[in-house]
């Protein structure tokens, strides 16, 4: 689950206008002025004033591993908070089972065991005073893991172009999936952004770069 803070922008388009209208020596008392002169921004590409909204949530649910993908986009200056592993319930830790796994009953038991002898190794070590932080180390990517975070408008745009690529992760579809709808509810100008600028890569380029294609585009022709 995403959720939008309260902290984030709330009007995002009408914000851009109003600080490129201060450089430029424009009216920025306007509400409207500002609105419309954020578009000609959004539609003319210029990028550095899409840094200046900020989108700030939290992430619940979803797996250690698509967290540690989630911080590969660290431009744009974003931050977080992770979940602890010192505060964890090592008796009854949620985790992630994929769809592949989730659909095989005999896959899925498999997967069901190795995680309850993680929690019995964990609480065995406990019992004999090794310390958390070191027994954690048993831990698996899929548990699930919770944190909070800040990024810009600019920073989720151009992750949007490889996490919303049909050959991303699939958790990670879901994530940025998530998060395209919770900003879209968040303001009717967070709507209009994620229309306009939430796309994969393959929609600006108008072809597919990569080696195989899901099949919304076709590859580059050599």
């Amino acid at each position: 689950m995403v959720t939008i803070l309260e902290e984030t922008t709330r009007n995002p388009i009408t914000l851009i206008g109003e600080m490129a209208g201060i450089c430029w020596g424009s009216d920025t008392t306007d509400p409207k002025k500002n609105y419309e002169r954020g578009m000609n921004c959004i539609e003319a590409g210029h990028g550095r004033t899409f840094e200046f909204p900020d989108v700030y949530m939290s992430l619940q649910g979803y797996s250690a591993r698509v967290i540690r993908e989630w911080y590969t986009h660290i431009g744009g200056g974003p931050t977080r908070l992770q979940q602890s592993t010192r505060y964890i319930d090592y008796n009854n830790f949620e985790y992630i089972t994929p769809p592949s796994i989730a659909n095989d009953p005999g896959a899925k038991m498999y997967y069901d065991e190795a995680i309850e002898h993680i929690k019995y190794a964990f609480n065995k070590l406990e019992a004999n005073f090794i310390p958390r932080e070191d027994a954690a180390l048993l831990l698996p990517l899929g548990m699930r893991s919770d944190i909070v975070c800040k990024h810009n408008f600019r920073n989720l745009m151009d992750m949007s172009r490889q996490r919303m690529c049909g050959r991303a992760y699939h958790e990670y579809r879901k994530l940025f999936s998530d998060l395209y709808d919770a900003l879209a509810a968040y303001s009717e100008e967070w709507k209009t952004l994620c229309q306009l600028k939430f796309f994969p890569k393959c929609k600006e380029l108008g072809y597919c770069p990569e080696k195989q294609s899901c099949g919304r585009y076709a590859g580059k022709e050599v």
